[in-house]
């Protein structure tokens, strides 16, 4: 089983440290094969909106020589994709939403309706479970309840079967994010 983490956080936090690494160790005590991708690490040039991925390269992006081109190949061939990311006002980290919108490949630009909703089509027979991880300082419900629809609705955009969101607050010390963690694998299903 194959899991794939978009690593959002910026680096040069403990907390940040720590939920990474809680979250690696459980999975891979759980046997999963987990590749992490350090985004504030990798040159990745933002989506220009160009639908060349869908017309003149489908299911490619056009831009080349960044490191973006790793990423949607890793993701779609998942099992689980995880997003890892500080909540910023309920949002994700700039890092993790420049990669995000690169991921616009792996659609279809056709379109769908689903519950009422228009939606792009599936381009490939199946996606990845989405597991999304914030992370806080202390609680806050209202950035945590806009994560948590953040997440649902990138989980429809992204065709997956599955979606899980929950926050992680660095106040909880390692021992509490570790035992969050494995609530979230739990109920994406990420205990084989």
């Amino acid at each position: 089983m194959r899991v794939t983490i978009l690593d959002g956080t910026r680096g040069g936090r403990k907390a940040e440290a720590d939920a990474r690494e809680v979250l690696i160790s459980e999975l891979e005590g759980q046997g999963w094969e987990v590749t992490t991708y350090p985004l504030r690490e990798m040159e990745i040039g933002h989506c220009v909106g160009c639908f060349g991925c869908w017309v003149k390269t489908p299911g490619e992006c056009v831009i080349v020589g960044d490191a973006a081109s790793d990423l949607a190949p890793a993701v779609v061939q998942s099992d689980v994709v995880v997003y890892l990311t500080p909540v910023t006002f309920g949002g994700y980290s700039s890092e993790l939403k420049k990669a995000l919108d690169r991921l616009i490949c792996l659609l279809a630009p056709d379109f769908m309706v689903i519950d009422g909703e228009t939606h792009h089509k599936t381009r490939y027979e199946r996606y990845p479970r989405l597991l999304g991880v914030g992370l806080l300082d202390s609680a806050d419900p209202e950035s945590e309840r806009i994560f948590q629809t953040l997440i649902a609705r990138n989980a429809i955009n992204m065709h997956s079967p599955v979606h899980v969101a929950g926050v992680l607050h660095s106040e909880q010390g390692t021992a509490g994010m570790r035992a969050e963690v494995q609530q979230l694998l739990n109920e994406v299903g990420g205990t084989q």
